[in-house]
């Protein structure tokens, strides 16, 4: 029931970005977490997550979060990594998501020496991505990505950690012009995703529930994708074209998922996936209880009935979901783009009809190359 443990082991960052779930949908309990994740909690977590990965007898994946995770610096960093590498030696995968500002070829090294994955934020051209990922500054950050990208896929040594991109859809933006920017960074994968929101606070760029604003720039997305002789991959239109042809997502967020996400916060409290902060605020506390890397264990916590609610949280309830044909592809979208103020997640997404419209393309290229 837990495959994913988020270590934040920075509560702050170096960007601003307008569209952050952490910082600009209205939770603010960053304010009150230390800013670096302790040398108690780092070893507390990794003791703990090697009791976890044994009692699993199967593959866990730690990823580095934050805040901007590589503000700990490289000494802390390579110490953790280290700590991390002994608690889980290889083919426990250890991951950092990266705005990739501060990768430098210091921290590259560590992160080689650890055998660490690396995944790093980018929008697209530099008049897309400089939109809303800027600095303190308000300056962009386009060109130092780029940067960082160009130094990780320059190194033979570093090159196989490289995992891809994530980009954030900005649905002005045109998707002929952040395909061909992302694929010459040369990311052997792209991730995008739809900015958050919900029914009470909808996202940026969305005028109602049941305009498709996102769904049309993911449509031309996916005609650009389908129709290149040598694409990378891009993970959300194949999980959801595997779903339509029978086989499984490999992504949370599509498809009727069971994947267990927990966080380890910089103060060692065990929370919720953090993206239900785009819900309300505290949404990614547990109820009714706090928990503690340095107190609790994590065993006693998967094992418990307030993690299994959490767990089934994951499973759409709304009876429009439950009528809907496609439900075993899209899934009901992420829990907290299913929030309002008066059903609280017991709504479809604030995407459904994005979600429909981009299904019903991807079955008409299916249909077009008798693929199903």
């Amino acid at each position: 029931m837990i495959d994913t443990v988020l270590l934040k082991v920075a509560s702050r960052c170096n960007l601003d970005c307008g569209y952050c779930y952490v910082y600009h949908m209205g939770d603010d309990g960053w304010r009150g977490q230390p800013r670096r994740m302790s040398d108690a909690v780092q070893l507390a977590a990794a003791r703990q997550l090697a009791d976890l990965q044994t009692c699993l007898g199967r593959r866990l994946h730690v990823v580095l979060h934050g805040g901007e995770p590589l503000l700990v610096g490289p000494k802390r960093l390579r110490h953790l990594c280290s700590m991390l590498r002994a608690a889980l030696p290889v083919p426990c995968e250890v991951h950092v998501q990266t705005n990739g500002v501060l990768l430098t070829d210091e921290i590259i090294d560590i992160f080689v020496r650890f055998d660490v994955g690396i995944s790093i934020s980018i929008d697209g051209p530099s008049d897309v991505h400089d939109r809303f990922r800027v600095d303190r500054r308000g300056r962009g950050s386009h060109d130092r990505v780029c940067d960082a990208i160009a130094r990780l896929v320059a190194r033979e040594d570093a090159r196989p950690l490289f995992t891809g991109v994530l980009a954030v859809i900005d649905p002005k933006s045109s998707p002929s012009s952040v395909y061909a920017s992302l694929k010459a960074t040369g990311a052997p994968s792209i991730d995008f995703l739809v900015r958050d929101g919900n029914h009470t606070r909808l996202p940026v760029g969305k005028t109602r529930a049941d305009s498709t604003e996102f769904g049309r720039w993911m449509v031309e997305a996916l005609d650009i994708y389908l129709s290149d002789p040598k694409p990378p991959r891009v993970r959300i239109f194949d999980d959801m074209l595997r779903l339509i042809m029978g086989g499984k997502a490999h992504k949370e967020g599509v498809g009727i998922t069971d994947y267990g996400i927990l966080v380890i916060d910089t103060d060692g409290q065990v929370k919720k996936n953090d993206t239900l902060k785009v819900a309300h605020k505290a949404a990614d506390h547990f109820e009714r209880t706090s928990w503690s890397i340095l107190s609790d264990s994590l065993l006693d916590i998967v094992r418990s009935p307030t993690y299994s609610d959490y767990h089934l949280q994951q499973q759409p309830t709304a009876p429009e979901c439950h009528a809907c044909s496609e439900l075993h592809v899209c899934g009901g979208g992420m829990v907290a783009h299913r929030w309002s103020d008066d059903r609280g997640f017991d709504n479809p997404s604030i995407f459904c009809a994005d979600q429909l419209l981009l299904i019903t393309r991807m079955r008409e290229w299916l249909k077009h190359h008798k693929a199903v």
